[in-house]
């Protein structure tokens, strides 16, 4: 029932392939990965960028809508890429390999080291060097920025790029823990989220909170970074499980860390589009799209969110929950249908408890196989 992978094309598409970071991505002559999602980013085609002396492509889901970039770049075994200083932040995550990262300002530098399933933040107005710290196989690594937005506003490219007007606002301290492991830290709200600059390994993070209105019994980290505008939020399925359907704005950038399922993406009224993931699976539900998460395998899966700038990112509390999440006593039948048949592939069965589908008032507590 899934579709085909996507194809590369580069015609116009939706309306955003006559914005300003559209025709620069098409000018690098790299290959842009179209469609619903790709399946796995560790071995999508990317081509060679002679400026960043990379292997690279760009990611343009049907989901960003001219919110964020994505790239995907591969560092050749034993290699460094050019330095580089850029305008904004940019958020990293490695998908495979080991490597280094360094990052000056002046006399100061810092250099810290990242393996798979890292994120980290590359701080905008400083420049940072990219290192493959493996001499036998290549790195690769998924960028997340705000450049379509900038871009928008400003549309030269060059502006953004090796420019010494930028540099980090005043109070920005270079300090010792600018890349020391983020650690939790209470919010606002009371809930701990998950604060700093690196965060080593999202598939070992344990500090999560329960996450009832989604269903399932599962948990969920928010990520913030000191003096940046970007924010993330990590989610945890239970084996055998699935969350409720839902829906936001656009340009909630996904990546799979762990486990393996599928996602189901609709618009009202229109055809569902089936989207099977495992880790390195990248993809992002159109702006009003209802969309549901179900992990079919043995262990609890877990998938990255990284969020759009925050004029973009409405509705991802779901505060309306009558308009924009399905109670599972309100789901489709076929839903729990499909589930529960994807499990019948491997030999295994669903435990999400009868009662949930007739009481909405259910109570997961630490939900089914949570963690």
């Amino acid at each position: 029932m899934a579709p085909e992978a996507p194809e590369l094309i580069v015609d116009f598409h939706e309306g955003f392939d006559i914005s300003p970071h559209y025709m620069w991505a098409k000018s690098t002559g790299l290959p842009i990965h179209r469609g619903y999602f790709i399946e796995d980013g560790r071995t999508a085609e990317l081509g060679w960028w002679e400026e960043r002396q990379c292997y690279s492509a760009f990611v343009m889901l049907s989901g960003q809508e001219g919110t964020g970039e994505m790239r995907i770049t591969e560092i050749p075994a034993g290699e460094k890429l050019p330095p580089l200083k850029f305008a904004l932040d940019e958020l990293v995550y490695v998908l495979s390999g080991r490597g280094f990262t360094t990052v000056w300002e002046g006399a100061n530098e810092k250099t810290f080291e990242w393996h798979e399933r890292s994120m980290f933040l590359l701080p905008h107005g400083r420049t940072h060097q990219l290192s493959n710290a493996q001499g036998n196989a290549p790195v690769r690594l998924i960028h997340y920025n705000f450049l379509p937005t900038a871009l928008a506003g400003i549309p030269y490219p060059e502006v953004f790029f090796n420019n010494d007007a930028f540099t980090p606002e005043k109070g920005q301290d270079f300090d010792q823990d600018l890349y020391s492991a983020a650690g939790s830290a209470p919010s606002t709200t009371g809930s701990l989220v998950w604060w700093g600059n690196f965060f080593p390994d999202l598939a070992a993070w344990d500090k999560l909170r329960n996450l009832k209105s989604r269903g399932a019994g599962g948990t969920s980290v928010a990520m913030q970074f000191p003096h940046s505008p970007h924010f993330a939020h990590m989610s945890v399925i239970p084996n055998r499980a699935y969350k409720k359907g839902h829906r936001h704005g656009p340009g909630f950038a996904i990546v799979i860390p762990a486990g393996e399922g599928f996602s189901v993406m609709w618009k009202e009224g229109q055809e569902k589009i089936f989207v099977p993931w495992h880790e390195g699976s990248i993809f992002i539900p159109p702006s009003r799209w209802f969309h549901q998460h179900f992990n079919t395998g043995p262990i609890p899966a877990r998938y990255l969110a990284m969020h759009p700038p925050v004029q973009f990112a409405y509705d991802e509390k779901v505060d309306d929950r009558a308009n924009n999440q399905i109670e599972y006593v309100d789901e489709d039948p076929a839903i729990r249908k499909h589930f529960e048949a994807e499990l019948a592939k491997f030999n295994l069965t669903s435990v999400m408890p009868d009662e949930c589908y007739t009481n909405p008032e259910y109570d997961w507590g630490l939900g089914p196989g949570g963690e």
